[in-house]
């Protein structure tokens, strides 16, 4: 069911090429020295949030696991595979995230627990928003992350103006505070965690299915294959099948609800970020009235060690680069066009301030919102889609292309 005929076969992956050594020792040996540090400084719930983060990066580069790449194959030339990842992704992580809040099974003392994201214009322009950027940025907010880790240049930038996006957001949240909204829809408040769960994973079939026969009537390229070792050092070499990736993502996800008691988020690292940034350099964020609120001055007020996504975001980069050196591919790129580091930027800074707005990314709202029974996760996943198809308009004005029927891949 998670796949579907194309027009032609996927090509032959290429064989991986050597360890880079130097990356690969300095990568490992900070995760490890930065993962005892806040361990042993912070205590164990912080440092296993890190520790999760780490493998969070290690699957989300050994797997390639796309959310933008996804949505662009299916709105440009029909290839439902990404998405059909997303369900199975989706599904697992909806079926633990129910038996730990159902339960009541939590690490260090939390209790897990869901919140049901607000419902309204905010989170329609938002999703739409963060959609359009992530086109033209290249990398959504996780994939931005483990792009990083791996050398990838460009996405440097497109970080940065993730950043300022979400600090232009705090500093302009008056103006886009109050926007037209409505209590969100928590499905375990109606029907049961077992209904929530039973409900969510009726839909995701019907997504599925949905994809697949669009993809028939299409017959779209392959998705292409990057390369890979083989056997057992497939795991710590090569590229995973994409839908390992989905199962070991879910697992992950998971685990930062039963250690921290909420859902795997990302994107308010930069808000902090940026907003310590210009603390340091002597401005005064705090001062802002987003900041103001009580948890976010407590977090402004904390070291970014005590932040749970800071944490897990620190270390999807750092995994991610041991990942990329064991792998042969890290590498940063010195000659970046100027058309794509423009869209790099405007894509950062557009998905920085659409994800405040949302209240989420495509992990914080889409992944987070779906796997717990929200209704606004789905309609974040809606907008989103529509926001891809501007994106997709756009790109071409910035030098960057979208697939094509007669592509060998897509």
């Amino acid at each position: 069911m998670l796949r579907s005929p194309t027009s032609c076969a996927a090509p032959i992956p290429e064989p991986e090429e050597p360890v880079r050594k130097v990356p690969l020792a300095v990568s490992a040996a900070g995760s490890v020295a930065l993962s005892w540090y806040v361990w042993a400084t912070y205590g164990g719930k912080f440092g296993a949030l890190l520790v999760i983060g780490l493998f969070l990066g290690l699957a989300l580069y050994h797997s390639r696991f796309g959310f933008t790449s996804a949505w662009r194959q299916l709105i440009a030339v029909g290839n439902g595979e990404g998405l059909r990842a997303h369900a199975l992704l989706l599904g697992t992580a909806a079926t633990l995230i129910a038996l730990l809040i159902g339960t009541g099974t939590g690490l260090f003392g939390t209790t897990p627990k869901a919140t049901a994201g607000p419902i309204g214009l905010a989170l329609f322009v938002g999703a739409a928003l963060f959609a359009i950027g992530m086109q033209l940025g290249g990398a959504c907010a996780s994939g931005t992350l483990f792009a990083v880790g791996s050398g990838q240049s460009s996405i440097v930038l497109t970080l940065g103006g993730f950043i300022a996006g979400s600090v232009f957001y705090t500093w302009a949240f008056p103006i886009f505070d109050g926007w037209p909204q409505v209590t969100g829809v928590l499905l375990a408040d109606h029907v049961g965690w077992f209904g929530s769960w039973a409900i969510t994973i009726a839909v995701l079939g019907l997504v599925v299915v949905a994809t697949r026969v669009v993809q028939a009537r299409r017959n779209p390229p392959p998705v292409g294959v990057p390369p890979t070792a083989k056997g057992v050092a497939r795991v710590f070499r090569g590229s995973w099948p994409l839908l390992v990736g989905a199962v070991v993502l879910a697992v992950l996800a998971a685990a930062v609800v039963l250690v921290s008691g909420g859902t795997w988020g990302v994107t308010f690292a930069f808000a902090l970020w940026g907003a310590k940034f210009l603390q340091l350099i002597g401005l005064h964020p705090e001062t802002w009235e987003f900041w103001q609120t009580t948890s976010n001055a407590k977090s402004l007020a904390s070291p970014i060690w005590t932040d749970k996504t800071s944490l897990t975001d620190i270390g999807i980069i750092l995994g991610a680069a041991v990942a990329a050196a064991a792998a042969g591919t890290w590498k940063i790129h010195s000659e970046i066009p100027w058309r794509t580091a423009i869209a790099s930027v405007l894509g950062g800074i557009l998905m920085g301030i659409g994800a405040r707005l949302a209240g989420g990314c495509n992990i914080g709202a889409y992944l987070a919102g779906i796997s717990t029974g929200s209704l606004h996760g789905w309609l974040w996943g809606v907008f989103a889609l529509g926001g891809t198809w501007i994106g997709l308009k756009l790109r071409p004005l910035f030098g960057l292309a979208n697939p094509k029927p007669a592509d060998s891949i897509c």
